[in-house]
């Protein structure tokens, strides 16, 4: 199997990319409402590996469950938390833990509800696929894909240990956000990505736009320059550079490079319950609302038969959809609301 590479690319025409920059800008700044949508958090921290490894791993299931709890319309019902040692409200992480957490959620999910996991602890790789470590036999990324196909509405997968880059490749989709703490089977060494993706939602140190809360596109860049910023003040080469995924091409960006993700998961904000703020109910924004997820979900489905198009048609039909995506966001950025 090919490891996960991001994609730095080639420089489009010159229109390209002032309207693929506009359509970015436009989105980002604009804070990125959402419709009304059930939000859900599976939360899993693994097999630790020992007393120091457990420590940590409990410290950021703990700030990141508190997170959740301050979030508007928190349920919890829409939230799972396993652990290594089970405990009131967590249950175990093992394999039959996963299953039947994965299969409760989505008896209560819709097709627009968002499914959230987050993995905290060690990842392994046996040379063919990557594993997440639990109590028990481990979980292959494929099997994880395979899992997660039972969930009836959108999943964003945050893999926050090492050799998480197969993640990408495995689970990418046209209704799934992939992020991974590393781009590389060879970065093995324990990440320290979970610790600022945890305090990038800490009193929204992240809310780069804000606007009041953290995206998950939000969270990957904050939390990409805080590794980046840790290895330097150690004075060491960083092992460790964190990929997101929400085109579903299977290849994922740096932060601060080019490419084209980052759409979906602008618009993504970790929650554990009903959708509260930024939730459109006005009855004028909310057709322009749909009409730009659409218009966002059938861009991914292009770029996903780009290698099937001819360059001309491909790029005409792209530049189409990206020129109307952003008359739609620039005419929802001058809505009163």
């Amino acid at each position: 199997m090919r490891a996960a590479q991001y994609h730095v690319g080639v420089a489009p025409a010159p229109r390209w990319a002032r309207v693929a920059l506009s359509v970015v800008a436009i989105w980002v700044m604009g804070g990125g409402s959402v419709l009304a949508q059930d939000q859900y958090t599976l939360l899993i921290t693994g097999a630790s590996g020992g007393a120091a490894y457990a420590a940590r791993h409990d410290e950021w299931r703990s700030r990141l469950v508190t997170v959740l709890r301050n979030v508007p319309g928190f349920d919890d019902q829409h939230l799972i938390v396993l652990a290594e040692t089970p405990g009131p409200g967590v249950g175990r992480a093992s394999r039959d833990g996963v299953r039947q957490a994965v299969d409760r959620l989505s008896e209560r999910m819709d097709d627009e509800a968002v499914l959230y996991v987050v993995l905290m602890g060690h990842g392994s790789f046996d040379g063919i696929d990557a594993k997440f470590n639990l109590v028990g036999p481990d979980l292959e990324a494929r099997e994880w894909s395979v899992w997660l196909d039972r969930v009836p509405g959108r999943v964003v997968v945050v893999n926050t240990t090492s050799v998480s880059s197969p993640f990408i490749e495995r689970l990418s989709g046209r209704r799934r956000t992939i992020v991974t703490a590393t781009e590389s089977t060879v970065q093995r060494y324990d990440t320290v990505f979970p610790e600022f993706f945890v305090a990038a939602f800490e009193a929204r140190a992240g809310d780069s736009d804000k606007n009041g809360r953290v995206s998950i596109l939000e969270a990957f860049d904050f939390a990409s320059r805080g590794v980046r910023r840790w290895y330097q003040d150690q004075g060491r080469l960083s092992t460790e550079r964190a990929l997101l995924d929400d085109s579903g091409d299977g290849r994922g960006r740096e932060a601060g490079q080019p490419g084209p993700d980052g759409l979906r998961a602008a618009s993504q904000f970790l929650g554990a319950g009903p959708a509260g703020a930024g939730v459109v109910t006005d009855p004028k924004l909310a057709p322009l609302v749909a009409r730009r997820n659409v218009l966002i979900e059938d861009i991914q489905a292009l770029r996903a038969m780009k290698d099937q198009m001819s360059p001309e048609t491909y790029r005409r039909e792209l530049e189409e959809m990206l020129v109307e995506l952003a008359r739609v966001s620039r005419r929802l950025r001058r809505q009163p609301s």
